[in-house]
């Protein structure tokens, strides 16, 4: 296990140096939105997870053309991680960008369907079925059946991370949570080695998130689920993979009616574990929105401030802003 190990180390290390050295990319007006407290902070900070990858795959396949390890260029696995970090990445920051309006969910995106209009939410649901279909069908021929449930668990793994995103640090924990497992599992199996890097810099940038500097944002949250799926399909067997999937469609449909915030606020560990590490809302009079309160996810969050437009957080504005949907 040391090599991986070694790959979450260097992935953290490596988003660490981007985040420093190149803090200010997400200094745009463009990208700044106002957070559940009203605090108006950068977006698609997972932009660094895929310079991180991106840079530390490129660094193996110079390191191996010198001779350096057991491998001269880019395994299957890690071929097939780079492209899930970047098509995701890519899908989720149109998203962050161009997203306007109020439409939310799979109902949401249906019913602006029928109204003629086709929404960035959409676009990024159907980009990631098909970036899903292409990754799960590169390793080679597999039945219609195997195609479809791999693709859906990669694709449905991606939206359960935005649908997560709804406070400081959850997507991050909660990834990192499930990671440890999947890590045993697949200990230094090629899948395994290429996951590290890309864990390695979620976790690197916990710390801005929980405090406030960033938010991952589409960019960043559909980087950690697609990844997490992408090794569930790729280290594990079609038993295992079909119960997996089945997992995260009834998540990804009982959110179309129950808040994940509503549920963590009301279980103690789920909740303590979302709160740790989390710059504290101000206490205020009961209903108030502070800790007195309740948040406007019907938990213990604080609510909107006055204004119109639900977000990835609370009190977010609408018109261009990192929504999950």
């Amino acid at each position: 296990m040391s090599v991986v190990i070694v790959g979450v180390l260097v992935g953290l290390v490596t988003v660490r140096f981007f985040r420093i050295a190149c803090g200010e990319i997400l200094m745009s007006p463009a990208l700044e939105r106002r957070n559940y407290r009203n605090k108006r902070i950068p977006t698609a900070g997972g932009i660094f997870i895929v310079l991180a990858v991106l840079s530390i795959e490129a660094g193996r396949c110079v390191l191996g053309a010198l001779g350096v390890g057991s491998e001269t260029g880019l395994t299957l696995a890690r071929s097939e991680m780079l492209f899930a970090v970047v098509a995701f990445a890519f899908l989720g920051m149109i998203d962050d960008l161009a997203a306007v309006g109020e439409d939310r969910g799979f109902k949401g995106h249906l019913r602006a369907l029928r109204h003629g209009r086709v929404t960035t939410g959409l676009l990024k649901l159907v980009g990631g079925a098909a970036a899903a279909v292409v990754l799960v069908a590169t390793p080679g021929f597999k039945s219609g059946r195997t195609l479809i449930v791999d693709a859906m668990l990669i694709a449905l793994a991606a939206n359960l991370g935005n649908l997560l995103d709804r406070a400081p640090g959850r997507t991050i924990k909660a990834g990192l949570i499930a990671y440890v497992p999947i890590a045993l599992v697949l200990g230094t199996a090629p899948i395994g080695i290429a996951l590290a890097p890309v864990m390695g810099a979620s976790l690197g940038l916990l710390p801005d998130d929980l405090r406030e500097r960033l938010m991952l944002g589409d960019t960043g949250a559909n980087v950690i689920g697609a990844a997490l799926g992408l090794a569930i399909v790729l280290g594990t067997n079609s038993w295992f993979r079909l119960i997996v999937m089945i997992v995260l469609l009834a998540l990804n449909v009982a959110a179309e009616r129950i808040s994940f915030s509503d549920v963590i606020g009301r279980v103690g560990v789920l909740h303590a574990i979302d709160m740790w590490g989390r710059v504290r809302p101000p206490a205020g009079p009961p209903g108030s929105g502070g800790r007195g309160g309740r948040g406007g996810h019907g938990g213990p969050y604080p609510g909107p401030p006055a204004g119109p437009g639900p977000g990835p957080f609370p009190g977010q504005p609408p018109g261009r802003q990192s929504r999950f949907r």
